[in-house]
This record gives C-alpha cells, sequence and structure tokens, in this order.
C-alpha cells in the first residue's frame, strides 16, 4: 500500500516532544551547517560511485534471491521514521519469505530484542540465501537509493519502523534529529547482540559526537565487517 502525501509529511507530535526533551542538542545541530553540506556531498559522491560498481553484484543477488525463493519479489520495501518523524521507503534486498509480515505476530512472544525492536537469532522467515545476505549485510546495499534520495544518509542513526517510534520516550525520539544511516555507531559495536537501551546510548553518542572523521571511522569499520560479522541476524 503506497504511503499518503499526509502518511510522509513531518509528524508535529513527534518534533514538539523532541523539542521539549532536546533544545540543548537541536540548536547544537543547527550550527553544523558546514558539516551536513559536507555530509551531503560525500554521501552523494559515495552512493552514486557504489551503486554504479555494484551493480554486478545487484545482478547476482538478485538472481540467486529469485533461485531460492521465486514467489517474493527481489527487491523488499518498507516504512520506516526518518528525520523530525518523516516516514519514508527504505529498500532492501528480500531476505525472508513473501509472507513474513504475516507471521510476525505470532512469532511476538519469542521476540529476543528488548525495547522496541523485535530481533530473533533462528526467525524461520528467513531463507537460506536472506541468512547469507544478512550476515553480510548485503541486504542493505540497495539503502544508497535512500541516500540519493536523500532520506538516508551513510552514517547516522538505524531507521526505526513506526510501530517501534509510537513506543519512545521524549529521550528516545532524539534519535529522530538526524537522518538515519545505512550504518552507525550501533551497527559497529555489537549490531543485534546489544539492547535497544544500548542501541540508543550509541545512537545519541554519535549524535553529539558527529563529524566527517568520525564517519570515515564508521564507514572503515563497516567495510571491514561487510566480510562477515557474527552478530548481523
Amino acid at each position: 500500500m503506497a504511503l499518503s502525501k499526509i502518511q510522509i509529511e513531518i509528524k508535529a507530535p513527534y518534533i514538539a516532544e523532541i523539542g521539549r526533551n532536546s533544545e540543548m542538542l537541536n540548536e547544537k545541530l543547527k550550527k553544523q551547517k558546514i558539516y551536513e553540506l559536507a555530509k551531503r556531498i560525500f554521501d552523494l559522491c559515495l552512493a552514486f560511485i557504489g551503486l554504479i560498481f555494484l551493480l554486478p553484484a545487484f545482478l547476482i543477488v538478485s538472481l540467486l534471491i529469485k533461485w531460492d525463493d521465486p514467489h517474493g519479489r527481489v527487491f523488499f520495501r518498507q516504512i520506516r521514521v526518518g528525520k523530525d518523524g518523516r516516514e519514508f521507503y527504505i529498500y532492501k534486498f528480500r531476505s525472508m519469505v513473501a509472507n513474513a509480515e504475516q507471521m510476525l505476530n505470532s512469532l511476538a512472544d519469542q521476540n529476543e530484542a528488548t525495547g522496541a525492536m523485535f530481533k530473533m537469532k533462528k526467525d524461520p522467515r528467513v531463507t537460506r540465501v536472506g541468512r547469507v545476505l544478512r550476515k553480510t549485510s548485503i541486504d542493505e546495499l540497495p539503502q544508497l537509493v535512500n541516500v540519493l534520495k536523500g532520506e538516508m544518509s551513510l552514517v547516522g542513526p538505524r531507521p526505526p519502523l513506526p510501530r517501534e517510534v509510537e513506543q519512545y520516550s521524549g529521550y528516545e525520539l532524539q534519535r529522530l534529529l538526524v537522518k538515519p544511516g545505512c550504518t552507525g555507531l550501533w551497527q559497529v559495536s555489537g549490531r543485534s547482540n546489544l539492547g535497544f537501551d544500548q542501541m540508543v546510548k550509541l545512537d545519541l553518542q554519535y549524535i553529539r559526537q558527529r563529524s566527517m572523521a568520525n564517519d570515515f571511522k564508521l564507514i572503515l569499520k563497516t567495510l571491514i565487517q561487510l566480510l562477515g560479522s557474527k552478530n548481523a541476524y
């Protein structure tokens, strides 16, 4: 189902709650205009080059997905919440069976994550090829399209689901002060092995310490983990 124009508008209640709980942090972010410009140029250049360079890999992965489970689409899109509560479609390679969303309710009591996330090490919805894609984070490469569109950055907090954001406190809503990222401090610090509270703490630490130098470091760490992270599932 497509998002309506109203659905993708900035969520005013989110902004009001964020403002009440993070005035000082918000003011600090507003002063980072040079960094924001440099970050956007950096995002555009690397995302564009990455998509061209990875085109053969995209084709191979697409064929493997259809071979493993021909009933679903190659690409999976899902509504996520971005900066200031604006909703957008995130793009990924499909790593689950075609009816994965419908199966979620029956698995809710097996959630191994804390807080407002759902994680399950042996999720029965994940396909054989999908397990490899998730282990190497290859399933997330199509998010480079989201970066080009300006909905995400290469580095930033994990983009949450709307149902997760509905459970956020004012403190946790501070994650929405910046664009979400393809990778970030949480992703390279333990990822699925970390609880929700730890994820929020790391995301806010990144937001407070944002710089191009830190972004470079996190991207390098991510590239190393693409060789096969034991913390992704």
